[in-house]
């Protein structure tokens, strides 16, 4: 990913319109965790005040972001296969929805 672009996401082949419709709704079962990104030398590491053992540490930004929910997913998956409840309330999320998402400039 370029550390500055600009992208019209109409002008993305794989964008479509019409799945930004609102007929349809979806629910889906999901956690919120909240995560904190620091910069730690020349790297960035993820942590979370809400799910101790969560570490994930990538040399970009975009590594972090990306790996953050498949290591959150393993983490909560090994609680539960040891019998820990995950101290995270399960939230029943109907799509569409809005979510921040963030962006490097």
């Amino acid at each position: 990913m370029q550390d500055s672009a600009s992208i019209d996401i109409y002008d993305v082949p794989c964008y479509n319109r019409d799945m930004m419709s609102t007929e349809t709704t979806v629910e889906i079962t999901s956690y919120r965790l909240p995560v904190v990104i620091e910069r730690v030398d020349d790297s960035y590491q993820a942590t979370s005040p809400a799910l101790d053992g969560f570490l994930v540490l990538a040399d970009t930004l975009d590594e972090v972001l990306a790996l953050a929910p498949g290591v959150a997913r393993a983490l909560l998956e090994a609680m539960r296969s040891k019998g820990k409840t995950p101290p995270l309330l399960i939230e029943e999320v109907q799509l569409p929805t809005q979510i921040e998402v963030l962006v490097p400039a």
